[in-house]
């Protein structure tokens, strides 16, 4: 076999090798997905969606309530992260060469690398202890805590890819230094840092264990966020560790819901990459 033959037949074997690997990944998440969805699909309608969760034995059960949750719980997560970490971003991007940004880049670097579990109890202290109850802020805050990291490093890697003329051309032309990081600087990288919460708003959609601890769970709708609140994770994990039937079914409608909203951000987040 000659050289050229030779190196052919190993770029033929690379790209085997490539595809058996990616093959790999791609067979498991389609089993998972086809279970989910054969599973979910036969109880998903409108009355699913729009019903509150219903006793064993009665039919009609829904999941309403866990899906006003969840809303409430990550919209109180995006209120109190967003904008600490696009400052906390800013901060570490103009200052970067710092000791105290140094220390904050650990500090978040430590923070992403927490548990889910041990959140919920650091939360439980914290919160719910010294409130009296559980409810949907510290359920929230909980989150927070976890899309916190998420938000910040989107903000630093997307403000290094903006050029530094910009800022200068902004202060060069009298704008203030908090006006052209406010009105220039942020709206520049406004997708990388949109990626960033989407994908954060995807982490912490399906977590479970902080909820636990925080949220609770409540089988009525509320809308009050210093009550307990339900969650599409929490309905899925009561449900589907039930021995009835009939909310093990309403567990994989659930999963099926929770795998869809988490399925479009991804989707949507690589649209944003992408541009």
């Amino acid at each position: 076999m000659n050289r050229v033959a030779f190196r052919l037949v190993k770029d033929l074997g690379f790209r085997i090798y490539l595809v058996a690997s990616t093959s790999v990944l791609l067979i498991p998440l389609g089993l998972i997905l086809y279970y989910i969805v054969s599973n979910g699909i036969t109880v998903i309608n409108w009355d699913f969606l729009t019903s509150l969760p219903k006793p064993p034995g009665v039919l009609g059960a829904g999941i309403s309530n866990a899906i006003v949750g969840s809303g409430l719980l990550i919209g109180i997560a995006g209120a109190l992260s967003i904008p600490f970490g696009v400052a906390i971003g800013l901060f570490l991007n103009e200052f970067s060469e710092t000791h105290l940004a140094s220390a904050v880049r650990l500090c978040v670097e430590v923070l992403q690398g927490i548990p889910s579990i041990v959140i919920g109890i650091v939360a439980y202290l914290w919160i719910v202890v010294p409130l009296g109850g559980f409810s949907a802020v510290s359920g929230g805050i909980a989150l927070a805590l976890m899309m916190l990291p998420m938000v910040v490093r989107a903000t630093e890697e997307t403000l290094k890819l903006i050029p530094h003329s910009l800022k200068e051309a902004s202060l060069g032309l009298g704008v203030p230094y908090y006006r052209t990081m406010i009105k220039i600087i942020v709206p520049a990288g406004a997708n990388g840092i949109l990626t960033g919460v989407l994908l954060g708003v995807a982490r912490v959609a399906g977590e479970t264990a902080p909820l636990l601890f925080t949220a609770f769970g409540n089988p009525f709708m509320t809308v009050n966020i210093t009550q307990p609140v339900n969650s599409l994770p929490l309905i899925i994990y009561n449900f589907a560790t039930s021995p009835y039937p009939d909310w093990q079914q309403v567990a994989w409608g659930a999963s099926l819901v929770l795998i869809i909203f988490v399925l479009g951000l991804s989707l949507l987040t690589r649209t944003l990459i992408k541009r």
